[in-house]
């Protein structure tokens, strides 16, 4: 694999969960060192991994971080680069699900995916922009990468909630790509459908699996668009449906 995310500083929000890990087992294979940011506390084997030294690249992993609020990002951003020097990139993975109908649903939970989805991206963008803007010019640019959702382009029965929480990560991703395109950072969102994880395998049992989205696969997409390669593109929601 080549390395061409090579010495860049990474942060993965939501990087204890199955896609978090699957997005920094990518960009570390990639040669990029990785902080994990998330409101879990950090699993014993990344804990475990980080002092032994197991993980090359793996440079830092902060649980307890709650990413919906602004002081508590600014102060992770803050931990990260004085213990890496720099932030160059930003992926935005935390998030979560509820499915229920507007009739039988709570109002609540449209304030919960709102404050989990949107919220936390929000956040995570404002922590970032002091570092990533720092000693940007034409020959290095920062990136951040938002994770959607295929529900935002058209919602399913029950995904009201979900699919309104997930258009307003690709509409932050389109206005703040207009911000900064001058400025020497790109911003881009994918947007999965289903994504084949033990969580999902298990709420659809009978579901071929084979047709989802691998985490894995998903990563791919998102190292791309953190890489050089990527430097043209800019405002993009770009749907990763696997077979869905």
């Amino acid at each position: 694999m080549s390395h061409r995310l090579d010495s860049r500083i990474i942060v993965v929000t939501g990087g204890f969960g199955a896609l978090g890990r699957a997005v920094a087992e990518r960009l570390l294979a990639e040669g990029a060192r990785v902080a994990l940011l998330d409101r879990a506390p950090a699993p014993a084997p990344v804990a475990d991994a980080l002092h032994a030294g197991g993980q090359p690249g793996l440079a830092l992993a902060l649980g307890g971080v709650e990413l919906s609020e602004e002081a508590a990002c600014q102060a992770a951003y803050a931990r990260v680069a004085e213990a890496l020097g720099a932030v160059d990139g930003v992926v935005n993975v935390a998030g979560g699900f509820t499915w229920e109908t507007v009739e039988g649903g709570a109002l609540a939970s449209w304030d919960r995916m709102y404050e989990t989805n949107v919220r936390t991206a929000v956040a995570s963008c404002r922590a970032a922009l002091p570092h990533l803007l720092a000693g940007r010019n034409g020959h290095m640019s920062g990136r951040i990468v938002n994770v959607g959702a295929a529900a935002a382009l058209k919602a399913g029965m029950g995904m009201g909630a979900y699919a309104a929480s997930k258009a307003g990560v690709a509409r932050l991703t389109e206005a703040l790509a207009e911000e900064l395109k001058d400025r020497a950072i790109t911003v881009n969102a994918v947007l999965p459908s289903i994504i084949d994880t033990a969580a999902n395998r298990a709420d659809m049992p009978d579901a071929d699996f084979s047709r989802w989205v691998t985490p894995h696969k998903l990563a791919a997409v998102i190292a791309f668009l953190l890489s050089d390669e990527a430097s043209a593109l800019t405002g993009a929601c770009i749907p990763v449906n696997g077979r869905v």
